[in-house]
């Protein structure tokens, strides 16, 4: 068997017969090989490496905090285990997509780890600037949360849907006044949750007046929001906040008012990050299948890179919600 044909199976090649992939896999498992990534760099036009962009202020102060990054951590697993499987390596990079230099940031980025591909998470999935640079490259990439049409690959989570849900399980229990804590508006998630929420409650013909605040995915912006909500001069019967550290904040607010959850206010949050199963009580949440995501944004980009037709899109990968303790009958 020549040394050509075994590469072609190395690098998941299409052109190599079954039977002939399965012997030189075998024997690639029998002999524990490791593909050596500066060795395949040199042989050909391929670096092997896929990168992620994660927003850089939001992660930093999330890191600073010590707050977690479990959503970076989800992304990780998805990505760095299904790149392994591929013989690719997941990097990630901080980009801060609001700085007048982005331009710079991301070519030079780019320029000095020359990536196959590239996995874009909100807010930068749906930056028209990072989008039109990437495509004017040629490189491959995906756009996680991120519905507009253009190039790359979508990916969704279906936001609108997650908040309907969530919603709708709220007023199923017999609640009327759901209050929603939306997140900033530069992550256009943010409106598509909000949207599902006022969906649900106008074909329940419910009025959402005063039942909504606005926050930024922060402890802090959360307790303001909270506060807003708990101050209407008829408060919510329940409140969904679009975060895990919102939801927390509206769940200290209420402790310190003497509301008790769910007695006298139910909760949901979206993330399920595992700090929620260990409040009292644990919160019920939009879980955001993010590790299967990231999976299916590096398979995405993979099988572009082998030339093979792209699926419709956008490409959905549906949240679901997770009863707790935090949610009772009005």
């Amino acid at each position: 068997m020549s040394l050509q044909t075994v590469s072609r199976v190395i690098n998941k090649e299409l052109s190599v017969r079954p039977d002939t992939t399965a012997r030189v896999q075998e024997a690639i498992d029998r002999l524990g090989y490791v593909p050596s990534i500066a060795a395949q760099r040199m042989g050909g036009s391929r670096s092997y490496l896929i990168v992620a962009l994660n927003d850089r202020e939001r992660t930093i102060a999330d890191w600073q905090a010590r707050q977690g990054t479990d959503w970076i951590d989800q992304m990780l697993l998805g990505g760095m285990l299904t790149c392994a499987e591929h013989g690719y390596r997941l990097i990630v990079e901080l980009v801060d997509t609001h700085s007048d230099h982005i331009e710079r940031e991301l070519m030079a980025a780019i320029a000095a780890l020359q990536p196959d591909g590239v996995i874009l998470t909100p807010p930068h999935s749906e930056n028209p600037l990072i989008v039109r640079l990437l495509d004017a490259q040629g490189i491959s990439f995906a756009r996680i949360g991120s519905l507009q049409d253009g190039a790359g690959f979508a990916l969704t989570m279906d936001d609108e849907h997650a908040a309907r849900i969530a919603t709708e399980h709220l007023l199923g229990i017999g609640h009327k006044r759901v209050g929603f804590i939306a997140g900033p508006a530069d992550y256009a998630l943010s409106g598509r949750r909000i949207n599902g929420w006022q969906a649900a409650m106008t074909a329940a013909a419910l009025d959402v007046h005063d039942l909504l605040a606005h926050g930024d995915f922060s402890y802090p912006s959360g307790c303001v929001a909270a506060a807003a909500l708990l101050d209407a001069s008829e408060p919510p019967t329940a409140i969904i906040a679009s975060n895990d550290q919102m939801a927390l904040a509206t769940l200290e607010t209420c402790r310190a008012r003497g509301i008790a959850v769910p007695h006298d206010l139910s909760l949901v949050s979206f993330d399920n990050t595992p700090v929620v199963r260990f409040t009292h009580p644990p919160l019920t949440a939009i879980d955001q299948p993010i590790a299967e995501v990231a999976a299916r944004a590096v398979t995405l980009i993979i099988a572009d890179l082998a030339g093979k037709e792209p699926p419709p899109q956008p490409i959905i990968v549906p949240a679901t919600l997770v009863l707790r303790g935090s949610t009772a009958a009005c």
